[in-house]
């Protein structure tokens, strides 16, 4: 389906969105009074943003249960506000003059600045979003449907170790590849993005300078570099196994004593496996709240986490397994964490935010 086809159908599933309640996953429908017209600005389309990822998955099919087990990030996005999908073309900002620093500080490079926060707040959340599959030469695409033009395209991408799904993207976390030259008011808006010497999970972060006013544009895009499309619960791409045993400190060596008054303990004790849990309340409202939950672990790898929220009673919740209400467990491909290394679970929950705190257990 083309740009302007699916934006048809959006405008479509959006005005139908305003009558049809949610399941697992509350849509607020779309302020057609407020929000840009269908095709008004762009995007980069390949490799999608964030925002035009989850719509091109979940824009037709935004009442399906599943996106909360399957794509949790996606589903955190459509509960935080669902404009951000509808409005897939808009994230961009005016009047910046060039400082895109100042204008958009570190944490918040996803969001634009959470420019019309709190729209697209929620694209700064550090998690496993689906990365797009793709080799280390590659084709950008950028779909304007409006034909603004551009003064550039400034292409940078994560440097190594960069972990998305723990860490929100800043400006010292970048390193820039591409700066373009000037396009005609003519899209798509294409250029070759070298990616030589680097692999697996990144973020490919585009500034679009459009040409018709000051008008710049800031792009997350989710990438999975030389491997193929990575989903939080597929473990396509993992990362080398903290807990890999280092040899047997007890195998004999080459000429072993065989001392009879040898004592008998003479291993080391093994070490005692913990982890912290930290809380933060990213949102709130009458009568619930969104939280995030930092799990970092303790002086030794551990290959799993609990964590039980006092005071809560918990909905909803992402990069983690929830059960009894109040307790939240790894996911799997986040349960392997070294010595001191974190990951981020997050969840909605009802009542007060006031009064939290956390326990955690580690195996």
């Amino acid at each position: 389906m083309t740009v302007r086809a699916r934006m048809r159908s959006i405008v479509l599933v959006a005005t139908m969105a305003l009558a049809a309640p949610l399941g697992l996953v509350a849509v607020v429908a779309a302020d057609t009074a407020t929000a840009p017209p269908a095709a008004a600005h762009g995007s980069v389309t390949n490799p999608p943003t964030r925002n035009y990822s989850c719509l091109e998955r979940w824009g037709d099919d935004h009442l399906n249960p599943n996106m909360a087990d399957t794509d949790p990030m996606c589903a955190g996005a459509w509960q935080h506000d669902p404009n951000a999908m509808w409005n897939w073309n808009g994230l961009y900002r005016e009047n910046v003059g060039g400082n895109h620093q100042a204008a958009v500080p570190s944490g918040t490079l996803c969001s634009g600045g959470k420019t019309f926060s709190p729209r697209y707040d929620y694209l700064d959340t550090p998690g496993g979003w689906v990365a797009k599959g793709v080799p280390t030469n590659f084709t950008l695409t950028l779909t304007d449907g409006a034909n603004h033009g551009a003064d550039y395209l400034r292409i940078y991408v994560t440097k190594p170790g960069f972990n998305p799904s723990t860490t929100r993207l800043g400006w010292e976390h970048l390193d820039l590849v591409k700066e373009t030259g000037r396009y005609p008011a003519q899209s798509p808006y294409v250029t070759d993005v070298n990616l030589s010497g680097r692999s697996g999970r990144a973020v490919l972060f585009t500034i679009w300078q459009a040409s018709h006013l000051d008008q710049p544009y800031y792009l997350c895009s989710d990438i999975n570099i030389g491997g193929s499309d990575w989903y939080p619960n597929s473990g396509s791409t993992p990362s080398p196994d903290p807990t890999t045993p280092s040899p047997d400190p007890t195998t004999p060596s080459a000429s072993p004593s065989v001392s009879p008054t040898s004592t008998p303990n003479t291993s080391p004790n093994p070490t005692t496996k913990s982890c912290t849990a930290a809380i933060t309340v990213v949102n709130s409202w009458s009568g619930g709240y969104q939280a995030d939950v930092k799990v970092t672990a303790g002086s030794s790898a551990i290959s799993g986490w609990d964590v039980t929220v006092n005071g809560a009673t918990i909905n909803q919740a992402w990069n983690a397994s929830l059960s009894g209400g109040n307790k939240l467990s790894d996911a799997g491909w986040n349960g392997n964490l070294s010595s001191g290394a974190s990951t981020t679970a997050g969840f909605i929950a009802s009542g007060s935010a006031s009064g939290l705190s956390a326990t955690c257990t580690a195996s």
